[in-house]
């Protein structure tokens, strides 16, 4: 009896060091097969990232919750793991960042000018290897990632000039010593959700602006471009922290919609800044809307591009290519409709198609690469459902249409025509590289179709007629928040407002006065003489109501006080 339990023990253990050695292989197995461990992608180290990274950042780095792997689109294969956020790490991050305001708004905004300058340097010493990482995790091609480091670069130049110039007006008051101004006050934390799309830029505009405006900020970044959201706040953080400044001034929490959706219904969370889909960004709306909060909100696009019988060809071509395969489609502001007037249609879309077997395919990041990958499995799926949808409702593919044979997510780039103006599928916005051609006779029948559809983004006119362009941009042309003329419905630049109208959101980030979304505003009234004059011309002297110093003289007398109808001396109301 005791040899079997001798021989039993003995098995048992040889198991468990078995298992135990299997478990390690297995582990060194992964961590292998991880991209980062492979000296061609060694440089994802120069970001401070390794194998397995924390997904909060509050000051202190941390994290326990699930456990998730980025994958880069253009081979599927994995990069490295983040670790996400639980709730109570939010609610932690939450409170640290809130206390990080009052240091924070205290600092008068040229200083708050002076840090965000400070991360507009550290960026652009980081510009390649950060802008190699989008390419990487995103799938955009390495031109691209680096140029959307350099929108958050220019937006940090943008906000230091800005930190001088926010203010009010001193308006003229109606009343005699009296001066009425605005005062313009940060809202406190500004809640920042951005999308897998531009994964640094985004957060760029909303964090340079919102940091000028005496604003601390909370980031959740894609789910799916996790080492980004991690790369970025590390390089934000070192600033911070070589300026003595607390680190949850920035504060970052990776995460899924459990986090999203506490963000959304947080009344701490003085503003929320949401990109993304129209169908989530109403759902965060109604959230945050149920508790009377502030939103900025940057949705879906079906953007449009039409050509008329007297555009340069030689413009409208360029243009038309990248705006529509740029990013494999997935820009909010990538035309996804070109409307061709009639005398043009059959030569455009000739050029056109010759022009798309041209665009270089590759891997983002060879130089030579134009179109690189679509995110996500998921957007290749939405790709083939989008054309067979488009044949079902009449429509011709011409070029492209199928997903290519090799590694990643590499979908052709589509052309489509033959469509009816209100096909369902030309109504939808699908985010890839699929453009709906429709041919158009006249002007106002070309400016309906533009407005018809639900989002108002991005639009653009090729003409060269000077009254058709003013007519474009008046209120019975374009509807939406960019109204282009002879460029295409992308690239936009910093120093504009950036966003659309309805199902877009309304929202604006960036340039112009974009600004004023992330403080409240104060109408202030500061008497400095020694009467109370109320505006409107109202008198409240009739009868002696108002008992002052000056009425108890008068009153001994036996006169009445003698004063101006538009006038009220301050003192007490007789009784």
């Amino acid at each position: 009896m005791q040899r079997c339990l001798i021989l039993t023990l003995a098995r048992h253990n040889r198991l468990l060091l078995r298992n135990k050695f299997a478990s390690v292989y297995c582990q060194k197995a992964a961590m292998s097969g991880l991209l980062i461990n492979q000296p061609k992608y060694a440089w994802l180290k120069e970001l401070g990232l390794s194998e397995d990274n924390p997904g909060v950042y509050n000051g202190t780095w941390g994290g326990s919750g699930d456990v998730v792997t980025s994958y880069c689109p253009a081979n599927n294969e994995p990069i490295a793991r983040v670790t996400q956020a639980t709730l109570a790490e939010y609610e932690e991050t939450v409170q640290k960042a809130r206390e990080a305001w009052k240091v924070w708004a205290d600092i008068p905004a040229p200083k708050r000018g002076e840090i965000v300058r400070q991360i507009g340097d550290a960026l652009r010493k980081k510009i390649k290897v950060l802008g190699s990482l989008v390419s990487l995790e995103m799938g955009k091609i390495y031109v691209e990632g680096v140029g959307e480091v350099q929108e958050y670069v220019d937006v940090c130049d943008y906000a230091v000039g800005l930190s001088r110039m926010i203010g009010g007006p001193i308006l003229p008051s109606e009343r005699p010593g009296h001066a009425l101004i605005e005062q313009w006050n940060p809202v406190g934390l500004v809640g920042i959700i951005t999308a897998f799309n531009f994964p640094v830029a985004v957060y760029g505009w909303n964090n340079a602006i919102a940091l000028t405006c005496g604003n601390v900020c909370l980031w959740k970044g894609a789910p799916t471009t996790p080492l980004t959201s991690v790369a970025v706040t590390k390089i934000v953080a070192e600033v911070l922290e070589q300026n003595n400044l607390p680190g949850a001034i920035c504060s970052m929490t990776c995460g899924g919609a459990d986090i999203g959706t506490a963000m959304a219904k947080d009344e701490r969370v003085d503003l929320l800044s949401f990109t993304g889909s129209t169908h989530v960004g109403k759902m965060v709306a109604m959230m945050v809307q149920e508790r009377f909060g502030r939103k900025l909100l940057e949705l879906g696009g079906n953007n449009a591009i039409i050509v008329f019988e007297d555009a340069d060809l030689n413009l409208v071509v360029p243009s038309a290519v990248f705006a529509s395969v740029g990013t494999a489609g997935q820009r909010c502001t990538t035309t996804r409709r070109l409307m061709l007037h009639e005398s043009v249609h059959d030569t455009v879309v000739a050029r056109l198609t010759k022009a798309y077997k041209q665009v270089r395919i590759g891997d983002p990041w060879d130089p030579s690469t134009l179109y690189g990958p679509l995110h996500t499995k998921q957007a290749v799926e939405q790709y083939l459902a989008a054309v067979e949808q488009a044949k079902q409702q009449g429509g011709t593919v011409v070029c492209g249409g199928k997903v290519m044979d090799r590694p990643g997510n590499y979908v052709e780039p589509t052309i489509i025509t033959g469509l009816a103006h209100d096909a369902p599928i030309v109504q939808t916005e699908t985010f890839v590289p699929i453009l709906y051609v429709l041919k158009f006779k006249t002007e106002e029948e070309a400016f309906t179709w533009n407005n018809e559809v639900k989002q108002g983004l991005s639009s653009s006119i090729f003409t060269k007629d000077m009254g058709r362009v003013f007519r474009w941009l008046g209120p019975k042309g374009s509807d939406c928040g960019i109204v282009n003329v002879n460029i295409p419905t992308s690239g936009a630049e910093i120093g504009g407002a950036f966003g659309g109208e309805k199902h877009t959101g309304g929202g604006r980030e960036s340039g112009s006065d974009s600004w004023k979304q992330y403080m409240r505003r104060s109408t202030c009234t500061i008497n400095y003489s020694k009467d109370l004059p109320l505006a409107q011309g109202i008198n409240w002297d009739h009868g002696c109501c108002m008992k002052t110093d000056r009425c108890d003289s008068d009153w001994k007398r036996g006169r009445s006080p003698r004063k101006s109808p538009f006038q009220v001396s301050a003192g007490k109301v007789c009784v």
